[in-house]
């Protein structure tokens, strides 16, 4: 059965609901805010853990915002999640600072090509259970790729259990991973943000909640484009109550 679990999205050190896509450090006139909160990460922390609202998240978006990520998890130690710039550097650092798990996704991907080496590094460093991996896609003609550093750089990485092909510069084979299948064999959670439509509450990504419910074996949370309570039917009812929902606001 589909459930709900929280979000608290940091940006310069505020609780905001940001449009997805739209955060670059190249261009941050072009930021789109859709929420700004006057409550503080710790309130949010307190709140989740009051309704017993567990599997929640603290995502970093961008430099100056380890102040409030910690902030929230001293307010509900190893009730959070924490992501944005984990690295193998820091993960287990994240852990004592009371994260009940790390998130990773641009560190997988160095140059926007897939490291396994990395992942299963990771894993072995902080342990399967304290691992989630964000596959955060965009959507490209009838497919769902990857997208890293803050969404604005898309990898080599189809999200999807067909056949993935890895090829070096001189194009020679190197073998056929199934993606999903293969990255939930170091991870224990997958979070899946919809960037095309995070932050607008236009609507989920239906075709992407329907194919999840189909691909997924691990407990999965869909991030974008909810809009009202009535979406957790919709998500369960699409997935088959395989894949949770999360808001941003």
């Amino acid at each position: 059965m589909t459930r709900f679990n929280g979000c608290i999205d940091l940006h310069n050190g505020k609780v905001k609901q940001i449009v997805g896509g739209s955060l670059s450090d190249d261009s941050p006139s072009e930021l789109k805010t859709n929420f700004v909160s006057k409550e503080t990460p710790k309130y949010y922390a307190e709140l989740y853990q009051k309704f017993g609202v567990t599997r929640c998240h603290v995502i970093k978006l961008g430099p100056n915002n380890d102040g409030a990520a910690k902030e929230a998890l001293s307010a509900w130690p190893q009730g959070l999640q924490v992501g944005g710039g984990i690295t193998s550097d820091n993960a287990q650092e994240w852990i004592e600072y009371g994260a009940s798990k790390v998130i990773v996704t641009s560190y997988l991907f160095p140059d926007a090509k897939f490291s396994k080496e990395r992942l299963v590094n990771l894993c072995h460093q902080v342990g399967k259970d304290k691992l989630v991996v964000d596959v955060s896609c965009r959507r490209r003609d009838k497919k769902w790729v990857v997208a890293m550093n803050k969404w604005q750089t898309m990898t080599d990485m189809e999200v999807n259990k067909v056949l993935y092909f890895r090829l070096t510069d001189r194009i020679v084979f190197i073998g056929i991973i199934e993606t999903l299948d293969m990255l939930s064999e170091y991870c224990s959670e997958f979070l899946i943000h919809a960037a095309d439509v995070e932050g607008l509450c236009k609507g989920i990504d239906e075709e992407l909640v329907r194919k999840l419910g189909e691909w997924v074996t691990i407990p999965t949370t869909y991030a974008g484009g909810g809009q009202s309570i009535e979406d957790l039917a919709l998500v369960d009812s699409l997935s088959k109550g395989k894949v949770d929902l999360t808001f941003g606001r």
